[in-house]
């Protein structure tokens, strides 16, 4: 029998052992390029000395192609709990000097397990992804395994926060883990995600394609819009997770903490007073705007190099936490296609999700024209922020600082769709289309005084006041004002409740 020293000699060889992961020749070989190791990930994301980890000691129960002759204890996954910021949330990192970070059943089994503890405890959870795939040896038990984390996936889903931050390889089914969940961070030039890799296209299709050009940081932030950050290197990564975590909940009943901030909510926007361009045709920075507006110069953008037609973020005013949704006038005029639409729809729908409540700042001319969108399916893609908005029932404030054209205007979280405040700048223009369109349609055969009718179709149409008789319009506000005015509707919305109808769900055209 062993003595009780002997016992605790026994617990410390075995928890430096399972700390070694794959061994210090694999450590050394995963800093050679530029990577942590998946412990060193854990302990640099979160709060110094908050970690309290799960399953250190499983292994596989694997006896194929000899995987009986060689385990690792923790199985290629850490999993447990922490805090960053003081708030609590689970977390699993998976280790890539075990097996390349291959999940196998029990490492599957570690990563359910700790994302039941998260939705049972209504705690964000946090994935770091880091894997060559589902372990060949164990066949289906590891596909198995990922359809689990996939339904759970779905499960926590509107519940809790999901992260993930994609830290080297992402291949196969691993990626649609990611995929379903609210925010991922990619590495540039160590992280790639992609169903079938470069050697598998070649074969299949003839294409040559490098991993970073099929999947990597750039690829999917500025052409799929699969991820939403791209990081310059693991450290920037975290700090922008961090960062994140400032502004959203634990979970869908969590209670909204104020966000700190010495920035008067009397603070006068006088930047503003002459921002918006006399010629409706003259680009300007929205960015500029919202700078101007939230706390402290403070906007967190979500998305930001796709879809840059839309800007989507996360911001506060007055230590009030909000999401922003603000046409880019200074990107394809600020049209909405189907990128922009997709993005601000999945955005707006978080944070109805997670009852943050949301600014719509409008500069829109209409949809974007053309046989590319309509066969893309335009009609589609755009409904789906139309859905977005009507479906929300979170505090929805819309501000029309210009432009409000046709259909758009409609979408873009108007009074029609049950936006609780909509106001305007005195240099809105809210119509069917812009003067010389509208001009050239009404007035086809008057080809001789179109200069005349376009005067008079602007002095009636390009302005907020019609839309303001008819109650379209709460308020309209000079744009020095536009913080105050914000802050004051947003107190006001506070405690604002809505009743839907009970249904099982909607049907969102997807």
């Amino acid at each position: 029998m062993l003595t009780n020293e002997q016992r605790r000699d026994q617990l410390a060889t075995f928890t430096t052992q399972a700390e070694l992961g794959g061994g210090q020749e694999r450590i050394n070989k995963q800093h050679e390029q530029g990577k942590y190791t998946a412990r060193e990930r854990v302990t640099k994301l979160l709060d110094s000395d908050s970690f309290i980890e799960f399953d250190k000691f499983v292994t596989h129960r694997c006896d194929s192609f000899g995987m009986e002759k060689t385990k690792y204890l923790g199985d290629g996954v850490i999993t447990g709990i922490g805090k960053i910021n003081g708030q609590q949330v689970a977390i699993f990192s998976q280790d890539f000097t075990c097996w390349g970070g291959a999940l196998g059943a029990a490492h599957a089994k570690k990563i359910c397990k700790v994302m039941d503890f998260a939705l049972d405890n209504k705690i964000p959870v946090i994935g770091l992804n880091d894997s060559g795939g589902a372990r060949i040896q164990e066949g289906v038990d590891a596909l198995a395994g990922y359809a689990e984390i996939f339904y759970r996936n779905v499960k926590c889903s509107g519940v809790i926060p999901q992260i993930s931050l994609i830290m080297g390889p992402c291949a196969g089914g691993a990626v649609y883990s990611p995929a379903m969940t609210d925010f991922i961070f990619m590495v540039d030039k160590t992280s790639y995600m992609f169903v079938t890799g470069p050697d598998v296209i070649k074969t299949v299709t003839h294409e040559e394609v490098t991993k970073d050009a099929l999947g990597g940081a750039h690829t999917h932030n500025e052409k799929s819009g699969v991820a939403h950050f791209r990081c310059d290197d693991e450290d920037d990564c975290f700090e922008r997770v961090r960062e994140l975590f400032a502004f959203i909940p634990s979970c869908n009943k969590g209670k909204h903490t104020p966000r700190l901030s010495t920035d008067s909510v009397q603070r006068k926007n006088n930047k503003l007073k002459n921002f918006i361009p006399d010629s409706s045709k003259k680009p300007y920075d929205m960015h500029e705007l919202i700078l101007e507006v939230v706390d402290d110069q403070h906007f967190m953008e979500i998305h930001r190099d796709f879809a840059k037609n839309i800007l989507t973020g996360f911001a506060s005013i007055g230590g009030i936490k909000v999401g922003i949704v603000a046409n880019q006038p200074s990107f394809l005029a600020g049209c909405l296609d189907i990128d922009s639409s997709i993005k601000a729809a999945r955005f707006v729908r978080f944070c109805d999700a997670f009852n943050i409540p949301i600014i719509t700042l409008v500069d829109v001319p209409g949809f974007l024209p053309g046989t590319v969108q309509e066969y893309g399916g335009i009609i589609r893609h755009g409904a789906k922020l139309l859905y977005a908005y009507s479906e929300a029932t979170v505090p929805l404030i819309t501000l029309i600082t210009r432009k409000a054209y046709g259909g758009a205007y409609d979408v873009m979280a108007s009074k029609h769709i049950r936006a609780d405040i909509n106001l305007a700048y005195p240099t809105a223009e809210i119509a069917v289309m812009g003067a010389e369109g509208a001009v050239n349609i009404i007035f086809r055969n008057d080809a001789a005084n179109k200069a005349k009718n376009v005067e008079s179709y602007e002095n009636n149409f390009a302005n907020p006041y019609r839309a303001a008789e008819l109650g379209y319009l709460d308020e309209i506000i000079n744009p020095e004002e536009t913080r105050k005015r914000l802050y004051d509707y947003l107190k006001a919305l506070e405690h604002k409740q809505v009743i839907r109808p009970d249904r099982k769900h909607g049907n969102i055209p997807l």
